[in-house]
This record gives structure tokens, sequence and C-alpha cells, in this order.
């Protein structure tokens, strides 16, 4: 069985859901598939050290310090499984070095997808999203108990539900009552004044997007994204007027005529300089299907542009406005060349470059959610996950490069 993301989060009702370079060596294809005129890519490496689990969906940030952050949904079996937990990872050289991980939520179902944003105050929010896929899909159809069929994971590698596995699957669903697993539903955040050393009990944040807020220049916080487990599931932003401490729904986000708002999904913004905000969307609907969707607001998010089309195959994105007031976009591309890549826009979002290939020779569609910062020195850092042949479970990779002038 062929199990997708995208199957995965459509049969729960919602949606969030390479060669292997040694060191920091890049291998002889990836340097091949990038345009020498534009990128330069110094290096590839693993930045997680724990190929017993399955790493998925990270964000990378930066403090005042220069100190790296990356969040993701760790202490993973598969991608999807009721294991998952948001772990944190520290960098302070630049990501040459990166800690062990650390445990920063772990609630009694799998947390998915975590973002993270550093506010001009110094706080710490991280996001992510509670999720029951792995009952809809392998638990209420009895295929955990078929033991005598191999069942195909959800990118093509052979797994078997053996007794064994059958028992710590079943241990970890039973840890609570349906009843209670139905509550555990939800959109959540967290949050760390003191640098991340100690963290809040989890609160609704609304929507959620595997990325995270942004901070806008008049201080307020915006949360693109959609509303996970609602009846009716809202696509639009919210915001946050205190330090992200609450969060309020500010405005939806209109729907292209002929779309299907519940095949929107995965956004992330940023602010331009010249104060437009824009918003990608991972966007399912036929017409530019797996198409990264756009709209504007020109009012602080209060309203919005139909989303429309800025013919970029691939998803989701993360953007960030560079030192130079460009805005860049990255994102993870699952076919050929597979990888993540990146795109510039020098007029505030109306346009963009052509593809810019970070990472092209993966080995599956197993891969992206790329997120990126900028240095001092103007180069950048971008980190995502990847399953790749040396590791048994997908790995947290992470890419040194630079634009050319």
């Amino acid at each position: 069985m062929n199990i997708s993301r995208r199957t995965m989060l459509t049969r729960t009702g919602a949606v969030a859901g390479v060669i292997l370079a040694s060191g920091t060596g890049v291998s002889n294809i990836l340097l091949a598939s990038a345009d020498s005129t534009d990128i330069d890519v110094h290096s590839i490496k693993t930045i997680s050290n724990q190929p017993q689990y399955y790493f998925g969906w990270p964000t990378l940030a930066r403090r005042a310090n220069g100190e790296l952050l990356v969040v993701c949904s760790g202490g993973r079996e598969a991608h999807v499984c009721p294991f998952g937990r948001v772990e944190l990872i520290r960098s302070s050289d630049n990501g040459k070095n990166w800690s062990h991980p650390r445990v920063i939520l772990d609630g009694p179902i799998d947390d998915r997808d975590a973002g993270i944003l550093v506010t001009s105050k110094g706080t710490i929010l991280v996001t992510t999203f509670t999720s029951l896929a792995y009952d809809d899909i392998y638990i209420k159809t009895g295929r955990i108990n078929k033991t005598s069929k191999k069942n195909r994971s959800e990118h093509g590698k052979i797994r078997e539900f053996s007794e064994k596995r059958q028992k710590m699957w079943f241990a970890a669903h039973n840890r609570i009552t349906a009843e209670e697993r139905k509550k555990e539903l939800g959109c959540w955040m967290i949050r760390s004044t003191d640098g991340g050393i100690t963290w809040s009990q989890r609160y609704s944040s609304i929507l959620n997007s595997p990325h995270g807020p942004v901070q806008l220049s008049d201080g307020r916080l915006l949360y693109p994204g959609v509303g996970l487990w609602e009846e009716n599931r809202r696509v639009g932003v919210c915001e946050s007027t205190d330090d992200g401490q609450t969060w309020n729904w500010l405005s939806a986000i209109p729907v292209r005529k002929g779309d299907d708002p519940a095949k929107y999904h995965e956004l992330h913004g940023v602010e331009a300089a010249d104060g437009t905000i824009v918003v990608q969307i991972r966007n399912h609907n036929k017409k530019n299907n797996r198409e990264t969707l756009q709209c504007e607001s020109s009012d602080g998010g209060k309203t919005w542009s139909e989303p429309h089309s800025i013919d970029v195959w691939g998803l989701p994105s993360h953007l960030v406005r560079l030192n130079d007031n460009r805005l860049l976009m990255t994102y993870g591309h699952r076919r050929k060349p597979l990888g993540n890549q990146a795109r510039i826009s020098d007029d505030n979002g109306k346009t963009w470059s052509r593809e810019l290939i970070i990472q092209g020779d993966a080995i599956s569609g197993d891969l992206g959610y790329p997120s990126t910062v900028q240095l001092d020195d103007g180069s950048l850092i971008s980190v995502w996950y990847e399953l790749t042949k040396e590791a048994p479970k997908a790995i947290l990779r992470q890419a040194h490069w630079s634009l050319k002038s």
C-alpha cells in the first residue's frame, strides 16, 4: 500500500499531513544540478544523529545572539505512527555542530509538524498539531493486525506489523481512552521567554501551518494557516498583539473561483519591504495541482487578494526576507530532480526567479519542508527532512549555501 502524506491527511479530514553526503561534502550529482551562475552550495550534511528514529517536518530559526534552533517531529517510527513528539536541537556555531535533541512537548497522541518563531522580544514560539491519522489508516482498518501480510510504507519500503510492533503501537494508542484521544486533537503552541530552557503549557493557536507564525514591522504576530479539526474548516490568518500569549482570528483568505478551500493547505507568510504581506499556499485543487499559490495583503492582513499561480511546482514553501530586502522562498520538489529548491523575488513578491536547486539528488519523495535563515556573512542555512539510502528512517539535513550576485 502506498500511503502519501496527502492521502494520510485526507483520510483524517484535515491537513496539517539522496545520496548522503559525508561530513560537509556535497555529492557530484548535487553540484552538477545546481546552476553555478546563481548559487554556491558549500556543504550538505546530516544534523540528526539518532538513526533509530524517523525525523520529520522541521523548522529553522535564528536568535538575536546568532544561535540556530531547529524544531521537528522526532521520536517517530515512521511517517505515520503514534509516537511523534516535538524536539529541539541547537547550534551555537552557525550549523557546524548541533546538540542532542531535547523533547519539549510530548502528548499522548501523535505530535506532528513543528514550527518556530523568535520574536523581536526574544520569545520563542513553537507550534505543532496533534493527529490520529495512524488510527484511521492502520488500527481502525485492521491493517495493523494482519501479521501474515507485509504492508508497504507511505514511500514504498516493506514494513511488517509483527507481534512486537503491534504491542508497541497499541501500548502507545491506549495510554488514554478513545474519548480522551478525540479531545487531544488540536492546533497548539508553546512559549519560552528564557531562551528555550523552560516552556509554557501548550495552548491553542487557532490555526496550524508547518512553519509557524511570522512577525510584522508593527510588532504584531501573524499566523497564516488552516483550522484543523474544525467543523467548518477555516483558511486564513490569526494575530497576536501580546507577543504570542493569545491569538485571535483576523481574516479569511478568499477562495479562487472553482477551487475547493479544503484543498488549500500548509501556508506561510512574510512581510515585504514595501509593507505587502505575502502568503503562499500548498494547493491540491485540480487547477495548478501541487503548485504553490500566492495571495497578498496591503492592509496589514485585514483583506487578501484571491490566490493565484506563481508558476512554481513544489510545496510547501517557507518565506524569509533577506538582508537586502529580497524575498526568498524554499520548498520541496517531489519530482525529478528530487530535492529542495529556492526562488528569489526582487519586487516584493510580484514575480519570482527560476528555480535554484539547493539539492537535487534525493531518492524518494519522502523529503522537504525546507526552511531557511541568513547568517551575518550573507550566506544561508536551510534545513529539511529526507529519507536516504544510507539511513533506515528519515533524517534531518542541512545545506550551507550562498546566492551569487
